[in-house]
């Protein structure tokens, strides 16, 4: 069971900003703690930034963009939603980065318990 991390490492990991929007507080608040909950994947994690964007190019629909970025070792894994509102796009955000990170332990996973990596004596009893 992992413990909650401290309000001031949440700051120093999650980066919130807006792109042509006032963040308010309670916008940030809700971006810090949805992307808190990625934290609890991999203690690798070495930062989070979550931009959240007003389209003014298009209609009246998808007028919102959030864009997030896991900084972690190897490459970076990066996911874009756009909604008509400015929390939906945030939700889908971070359930797509989860998923993201889902993804690539189950296949660290799977390539490090490979059968075709394992020594010959490993797979048949042998010594």
């Amino acid at each position: 069971m992992t413990t909650e991390p401290s309000p001031e490492i949440l700051s120093e990991r999650i980066i919130v900003r807006g792109v042509h929007l006032e963040l308010t507080p309670a916008m940030r608040q809700a971006a810090v703690d949805k992307a808190a909950r990625l934290l609890r994947h991999d203690d690798h994690i070495i930062r989070i930034r979550i931009d959240l964007e007003m389209d003014r190019t298009s209609g009246l629909d998808d007028q919102f963009i959030a864009k997030g970025r896991v900084e972690i070792r190897g490459p970076d894994l990066i996911a874009s939603m756009h909604s008509e509102d400015v929390y939906k796009s945030l939700d889908q955000l971070v359930d797509t980065l989860d998923e993201l990170l889902r993804r690539r332990h189950q296949k660290r996973v799977n390539t490090r318990n490979d059968e075709r990596r394992q020594a010959p004596e490993v797979l048949h009893g042998e010594k």
